[in-house]
């Protein structure tokens, strides 16, 4: 038996939480950035009036639906 005081106890146990609270909130982190990286790869955004559309990846040069102006397919990069 490991004989330990009693707030170090209590520290111990309260480090070990907080630990597997943290490991926890960079692994959600990471898996929501991902998520987002996933979602916006396929929308792009009109130079002219700013406006974002979902675009087909297969054709090069789109229409934006708001302008009606022709603009190359560039992805939108999550922040």
């Amino acid at each position: 038996m490991i004989r330990m005081p009693l707030p170090w106890l209590v520290f111990t146990a309260l480090f070990i939480f907080l630990a597997g609270i943290l490991f926890t909130w960079i692994c959600y982190e990471i898996s929501r950035r991902r998520r987002e990286a996933r979602q916006f790869h396929s929308w792009t955004r009109c130079p002219i009036c700013a406006f974002q559309y979902k675009a087909n990846l297969e054709v090069r040069i789109q229409k934006c639906p708001q302008c009606g102006s022709k603009n190359e397919n560039i992805p939108i990069k999550p922040i």
